[in-house]
């Protein structure tokens, strides 16, 4: 006979984990939830909460303030704060131009605007919890490797691990931007490529970033630096996301950190004093990845699998937790009303929901590189002039500011 769980997560990355810990925190006990994941996941530490040792080289990733207020609902906040660095200001530029502002947190009654954390810790974190939950079922390493609709639900076949298939009433699909699991289910993707390659790297800094993160944008595409905790070689580090066409992608990947500092130095100026030192340096090409299903009988899609974004402003894993958020309470809200959890009306009740978020975040990272990139001169001055006007209108300022941080259209409060 084959075995019965109401929910399967497919996809033991950031996402995963976190709607496993979602799930386990605002669903009934006797619904039982699995992850499976293809890579070996840490053990459990004793206490729950291994030591902090920061790598130079380490990947990040920005947290808004919509997720702080997600993952404090779980507990794992407290977890974190070790590794987090916050973001107390934002400062926003135009390459050659006279337009930018400063976007700050105590304006708003804040403690941060965001917060940056290094992936593998955030990764700990998430796993860690997860083992001292207890509740949801593990199999790693294992992988799904097909799914097929079966009456209400979904026989899910797998590769590795102790069943070779499992029934579910739902499935959640969230292996990736290029899952194998969409594809083998049909479900098709658009795609739009960007034509640019976003470049990875650390830095170490003369001066101190303050809590600042810098968001500035050139006529090749924008270039982020994010502030983050000392660590052993980088006193005063930022994590760098760099835009730029492939072949200079290419080539300041490959060159002598000299020359790589001197190129970033003329683009980003000396805000941060010079900059002294570069880690590994990561590129990779640039895609708006979008699902054309969200939803069906028995199966969501979640994640990079149903939408990856262009980096700009760090949107990307900060709309995938508001997915995450928002269809743990329309499963807990059917649920109690008695539906199964892969109710195609239960399910359409979380892709209506989610629709407007997703399309505002998708929109707004897919067209603010193009806009800074146009040559056109009067549409530099009206950026130019929209930018310095936000620190003179302040109701504008604080819904940009609402954006970023992942709560408009929501109640949360911004500001007096």
């Amino acid at each position: 006979m084959t075995a019965y769980r109401d929910i399967v997560i497919a996809g033991g990355g950031m996402v995963g984990v976190s709607l496993a810990l979602q799930l386990a925190a605002v669903l009934p006990e006797n619904v039982s939830i699995c992850l499976v994941e293809g890579y070996p996941l840490p053990e459990p530490v004793a206490g729950g909460k291994p030591d902090y040792h920061p790598s130079f080289d380490a990947r990040s990733t920005a947290l808004s303030y919509s997720s702080r207020l997600i993952y404090e609902k779980t507990g794992l906040w407290e977890d974190l704060q070790q590794w987090l660095c916050p973001i107390e200001t934002i400062h926003v530029s135009s390459r050659g131009r006279f337009g930018s502002t400063l976007l700050r947190a105590v304006d708003y009654d804040w403690q941060a605007l965001g917060y940056v954390v290094e992936n593998a810790w955030l990764g700990t974190a998430l796993i860690q919890a997860l083992h001292r939950r207890g509740r949801v079922e593990l199999r790693s390493p294992a992988r799904v490797v097909a799914a097929h609709p079966r009456g209400t639900g979904t026989r899910i076949l797998l590769e590795g691990g102790e069943d070779a298939a499992l029934e579910a009433a739902l499935l959640v699909v969230a292996d990736g931007a290029a899952s194998g699991l969409r594809e083998q289910l049909g479900v098709a993707v658009a795609e739009a490529p960007y034509e640019q390659h976003a470049l990875i790297a650390n830095v170490a800094t003369a001066e101190p970033h303050r809590g600042c993160a810098y968001e500035r944008f050139t006529d090749q595409g924008p270039l982020a630096l994010l502030p983050l905790l000392p660590a052993p070689g980088g006193e005063h580090r930022s994590a760098l996301v760099w835009t730029l066409p492939p072949e200079e992608a290419e080539q300041l990947r490959t060159c002598p950190p000299p020359e790589f500092l001197q190129a970033l130095q003329g683009r980003f100026g000396y805000r941060l004093g010079r900059l002294q030192q570069v880690g590994e340096r990561h590129s990779y090409p640039l895609s708006l990845v979008q699902s054309t299903e969200q939803v069906r009988q028995g199966i969501v899609v979640m994640g990079n699998a149903a939408h990856a974004l262009h980096p700009v402003a760090g949107q990307g894993y900060n709309l995938a937790l508001r997915d995450v958020a928002e269809l743990a309470d329309v499963l807990r809200e059917g649920l109690s009303q008695g539906l199964a959890a892969g109710d195609l009306s239960l399910l359409q009740r979380y892709e209506t929901r989610q629709r407007a978020d997703q399309e505002r975040t998708i929109e707004f990272s897919h067209h603010l590189p193009a806009l800074f990139m146009h040559a056109d001169p009067v549409l530099g001055m009206a950026r130019d002039i929209g930018l310095a006007g936000l620190d003179v209108l302040s109701p504008l300022k604080r819904e940009f500011v609402r954006f970023a941080a992942g709560v408009a259209g929501t109640g949360e409060r911004v500001g007096g």
